[in-house]
């Protein structure tokens, strides 16, 4: 990190914490996913992003508004449900200079995506997949998702009796070679795994259990702030230790630049 003559901190590509900020949010307030916002943000000054070169994709759900509110100069394309896999893998094909970054929810990946999600994944498509976990539709009032827990209650009492599907444990059966889980109220350990999957080349799944404060705050919701945190057992600290390799881009014909990338 540099520092400028005003004391604000800038990272190796010369940015300001400011430069990673998108659009004021629009979520409910203390939603989780507002949460992996700033973990985002914080992670890509500190892996010194350079935001023109990130393409933020996303299907529909309140995960999926997300994108607007973190780099704000970057790329962004908001696909239909379930479809951000798609798009994601034409981006990669068409710029593979890109950081692709695809934020996604519990619905959008499970349920209409889950398909997408599959062959995504089986084909190492290099992209970080984050998805936003909640257990829940939270635009369509809170019934339960393909992700809901056997025996989590809705507000209205009602009990989850299907098993879940683990996005993780079904990424890891797909050869997934980085699959991670976190939750959106543990920064600490959440930044270097967001590091760590930037760095990455291939897929990088990571799921974040991220409570709905409008439908699954509640007691007898397994995702809830207070289950999540109640069963929040650290085995270890996490970090993430990046390696840089100088590497050559062209900008435009006749015209090269040299950045550092990180070397996962």
């Amino acid at each position: 990190m540099t520092e400028t003559t005003t004391g604000t901190p800038k990272n190796r590509a010369g940015l300001t914490r400011a430069d990673y900020d998108g659009a004021k949010t629009t979520l409910c307030p203390g939603c989780g996913h507002n949460a992996i916002t700033a973990g985002i943000i914080q992670a890509a000054f500190e892996s010194a992003l350079e935001p023109s070169r990130v393409a933020k994709l996303s299907g529909i759900g309140c995960s999926s508004k997300t994108p607007a509110y973190f780099l704000g100069h970057s790329h962004g394309f908001n696909a239909v449900h379930g479809r951000m896999p798609s798009i994601a893998t034409g981006v990669r094909v068409a710029n593979r200079e890109l950081l692709l970054i695809g934020v996604s929810g519990d619905g959008d990946t499970a349920s209409i995506g889950l398909g997408q999600f599959c062959h995504l994944v089986r084909r190492n498509v290099p992209v970080v997949y984050i998805i936003e976990n909640n257990g829940v539709y939270g635009l369509t009032k809170g019934q339960f998702s393909a992700t809901a827990d056997i025996g989590s209650t809705t507000k209205g009492g009602s009990v989850n009796d299907l098993m879940p599907i683990d996005c993780c444990q079904l990424a890891i059966q797909l050869g997934c070679a980085f699959v991670a889980r976190s939750f959106s109220g543990d920064q600490k350990q959440l930044r270097p795994l967001l590091k760590a999957a930037f760095a990455h080349h291939g897929t990088a799944v990571l799921d974040v259990i991220s409570p709905c404060v409008t439908f699954a705050d509640h007691e007898g919701s397994t995702k809830s702030y207070a289950a999540v945190k109640e069963h929040d057992a650290p085995l270890h600290d996490i970090d993430f230790v990046p390696f840089y390799q100088d590497i050559t881009v062209d900008y435009a014909p006749g015209t090269t630049r040299e950045v550092q990338m990180p070397d996962g």
